[in-house]
């Protein structure tokens, strides 16, 4: 997966739906991701949601929860609580399409990293599965 990448031209998004998203510059409804004690808000469609949330949740404990409302709690982190009011976030690549999270840079940088260790480890238990033993 390519690293994040704020300049990312809309055309090399594959999936409309996110690039609609993309577009929409925050206006479309925002999930919010929990994993852990982070809670990130999060911009795509759900089909890509889904599977962030996913491979992130290789590398908690717990499962990750994708919450399509503001949580009970809020976000606690005053960082990410602003965030989706700044101009510019990473855009994070997930199969054809993307991933925006709105959050503070050091939350952002938390959740991409643990995407990248979800991707390596996802590779790691399923290399096993891919090969072949003869008895």
């Amino acid at each position: 997966m390519a690293a994040p990448d704020v300049q990312q031209p809309l055309s090399t998004i594959g999936c409309d739906a996110c690039r609609s998203a993309v577009q929409s510059d925050g206006h479309q409804e925002v999930s919010f991701l929990l994993l852990d004690q982070l809670t990130i808000p999060v911009l795509s469609c759900d089909e890509h949601l889904e599977e962030f949330s996913s491979v992130c949740g290789l590398t908690s404990e717990d499962t990750a929860d994708l919450l399509h409302h503001r949580p009970a709690g809020g976000v606690p982190c005053p960082g990410c609580r602003l965030a989706p009011y700044n101009s510019s976030h990473p855009l994070v690549q997930v199969q054809d399409g993307v991933i925006i999270p709105m959050a503070c840079p050091k939350h952002q940088s938390e959740i991409v990293q643990r995407f990248h260790t979800g991707i390596q480890t996802h590779h790691q238990l399923t290399a096993g599965l891919d090969t072949t033993t003869s008895l």
